[in-house]
């Protein structure tokens, strides 16, 4: 199956190459000046810029991330090539690349990891708000020494400018948002400024103020809750009870965040700090059984998280050029709420996390940078649902990037050590796990427009501590999950290559990429039960996972003044155990999206099919996903320099859909049809 999709996305990127070079000439005559690459901080120390990474890497901002904002992380990144989403219903929707979730994934707050408890379990969301969000920067692949073993899927940078780095042009300038929403009854504000405050020594002080608050009821749905193939199932068991439909149950949401910072700009570095504080409720919805058998339904999860954030960057000249400094210290709770008012659970997790970085002078044609990472958590869990007991978890890392151009030629090579401790109080218990990674890719341009490239990887992961030492019943997944005192690093090894085109507006890309694990760590079912719920243990197993992503656009024409541009992609991911071939839980089957847009200097208009195929491809204990095709259209106008109106409708003919990465698709739908509206400002 992948070899005659590769064979046929192969074909794809040849024809689409040769389209795109007969029409690119339109593209020269169009209303925007042809984009210039821009600089992505993610990657690597080294500044590049994103048609230099030799990954998969994508930058979100500016109209694509104001018309695609939802209410968490997942959902508004999910139509990104490559990701898909966790959603635990419209509260808790956490990123998924390339089939990798949970510690695989590191989600970062301006370049520091978001210090909560969302890679713990599924039902427990990100604390990153992306409402502030002015740029997400993606990037996939494991060639990602800079952020340590749990980066081995990728990471996601949110951008949100709470600590300045640069002076505005004005004494204020800021921007304010309110939208609404159909299929909830929600809506939402935000609002965020930069202002000068004095001249101090030889740079500016400059402040930074947001706030955001979003309020969303339970939301409609097309049908049932449960799926097709559940309600089947369950007929076939003589289970006849009354489903659910037309309103998903306690999936309302609420959240609202307020931040500020401060920072000196000068002509030779930038000192700053900011506080933030977040405050979020959601429910979780699908119900849990209780001892009778009887859906009790109704947790909801209060997530409060205090958060202090600092960077440095200092121009040094000689041998190095700059020293950068960034660091964040953050006190989160999560309370998990019983229908009778009672805490089931708490979660808690105190945590910092600092990193160092020595860019060297460029000398020739050499680059090089070397840093230092520090991260500590302490972790407890207090309730019904503790299934981790409490952990204190110490990460040191060093590592090292160089980059070498000669010509066309592109090359560049990483290291990192790293050391992880995992202290268990309450049984007494330490483990402690050293790794080396190793990344090294090769880029080539062959002509200004055409480009190819690719990395090869070794990268070594340590267990966490939900991994090691969770045993307990974990009712959000309805699982009783058991960890394994005798787990070791995990390691990756495989390679990425591209091809890559752009020219004016006209571009394509594929990525294809394959990884092999030794001892894999993952949730394996054993077949057995404990307290009602079926037995899951952590185990470690060779697996191997594979994939594609191919994306392309163009302009077409213009037409009574509107450029006509069209754009599409696919994205596939295979996961198996090499030893029996069987699959492995939560894969996403392949995607494929097709747009439309007409644009001028004021008006947009787009229209998109995001289609997903059936997952039949199952592990033990899964049901199989139905295929969904799922069309949604956006407007917006801009009315003048300060203010924009924009529209929408998701899931147009409101078709039943769900997500095979989700525990919960066999009982929580994608929402139905809805219809936004957001007024935006800039002032």
């Amino acid at each position: 199956m992948l070899y005659i999709l590769l064979r046929t996305t192969t074909s794809l990127t040849a024809i689409s190459y040769a389209l795109m070079s007969s029409i690119t000439a339109h593209a020269q005559n169009g209303h925007q000046e042809t984009p210039h690459d821009e600089i992505i901080v993610t990657g690597s120390p080294l500044s590049a810029t994103t048609g230099e990474s030799l990954v998969g890497v994508s930058v979100i901002g500016g109209e694509e991330l104001a018309s695609n904002l939802a209410g968490s992380l997942g959902e508004t990144l999910k139509n990104v090539p490559g990701l898909s989403s966790t959603f635990f219903g419209p509260g808790a929707s956490r990123p998924i690349i390339r089939g990798q979730g949970g510690d695989r994934i590191r989600i970062l707050d301006n370049g520091i990891g978001s210090i909560d408890a969302s890679s713990a379990s599924p039902d427990h969301a990100t604390s990153v708000e992306p409402a502030m969000a002015t740029r997400i920067e993606i990037i996939r692949g494991s060639a990602l020494l800079r952020y340590g073993s749990s980066a081995s899927g990728g990471v996601i940078n949110v951008i949100d400018g709470r600590i300045p780095d640069r002076v505005p042009d004005e004494k204020i300038k800021g921007a304010a948002r309110v939208g609404f929403s159909s299929v909830d009854d929600g809506y939402e504000g935000s609002l965020g400024a930069d202002f000068t405050l004095a001249e101090f020594g030889n740079g500016n002080l400059v402040g930074h103020l947001d706030a955001s608050y979003r309020n969303t009821n339970d939301y409609s749905i097309p049908s049932f809750a449960e799926s097709a193939v559940l309600r089947a199932t369950e007929e076939q068991a003589g289970d006849d009870h009354e489903q659910a439909q037309d309103v998903l149950e306690n999936s309302a949401a609420r959240s609202r965040a307020i931040s500020g910072g401060v920072s000196w700009i000068g002509q030779t570095g930038l000192v700053g700090l900011a506080v933030r504080n977040l405050d979020s409720e959601y429910g979780i919805p699908g119900g849990h059984a209780d001892d009778a058998g009887e859906e009790e339904g109704g947790v909801t999860v209060k997530l409060k998280q205090t958060r202090i954030d600092g960077v440095s960057r200092i121009e040094i000249g000689g041998l190095f050029e700059t020293l950068n400094f960034n660091g964040g210290y953050a006190d989160y709770e999560h309370r998990e709420i019983e229908p009778d008012g009672a805490i089931g659970t708490i979660f808690a997790n105190k945590g910092y996390e600092l990193r160092a970085e020595l860019v060297q002078a460029e000398r020739g044609n050499w680059q090089a940078a070397y840093g230092g990472q520090l991260r500590q958590r302490d972790f407890s869990a207090i309730g019904e649902e503790a299934f981790v007991p409490p952990t204190r978890s110490t990460q040191i890392g060093l590592f090292t990037f160089h980059a070498l151009n000669i010509g066309d030629w592109h090359l560049e090579a990483g290291g990192r050590y790293e050391h992880n401790k995992h202290e268990n109080d309450t049984a007494s218990i330490t483990r402690k796990f050293d790794s080396f990674s190793i990344s090294t890719g090769l880029d080539f341009h062959i002509t200004d427009t055409t480009r190819i490239g690719g990395t090869l990887f070794r990268t070594s992961r340590a267990p966490t501590s939900e991994e090691l030492f969770s045993n307990g019943p974990h009712l959000a997944t309805n699982q009783f999950e058991i960890g394994d005192l005798s787990l070791g690093n995990e390691t990756a090894t495989g390679g990425e290559a591209s091809i890559r085109f752009r020219k004016g507006r006209t571009h394509a890309s594929f990525n294809v990429f394959s990884t092999n694990y030794e001892d894999y760590i993952f949730e394996r079912a054993t077949g057995a039960e404990q307290d009602g719920l079926p037995e899951f243990r952590f185990s470690a197993a060779d697996t191997v996972f594979k994939g594609f992503e191919f994306e392309a656009g163009a302009m077409l024409a213009t037409i009574n003044g509107f450029d006509v541009l069209v754009d599409g992609s696919v994205d596939f991911v295979d996961a198996n155990l090499s030893t029996d071939g069987s699959a492995l839980p939560r894969i996403p089957p392949l995607g494929i999206t097709v747009g439309v847009e007409l644009e001028n200097d004021n008006w947009r208009f787009r229209a998109e099919l995001d289609h997903s195929t059936k997952q039949d491809d199952l592990a033990t204990g899964e049901l199989p996903t139905q295929s969904y095709s799922l069309v949604n259209v956006q407007t917006s106008y801009k009315i003048n320099d300060t203010l924009t109106v924009r529209g929408s409708i998701n899931n147009m003919f409101d078709q039943d859909a769900r997500q095979h990465t989700s525990f919960l698709k066999d009982v929580v739908p994608l929402p139905g049809r809805n219809f936004k509206m957001s007024l935006s400002a800039k002032f």
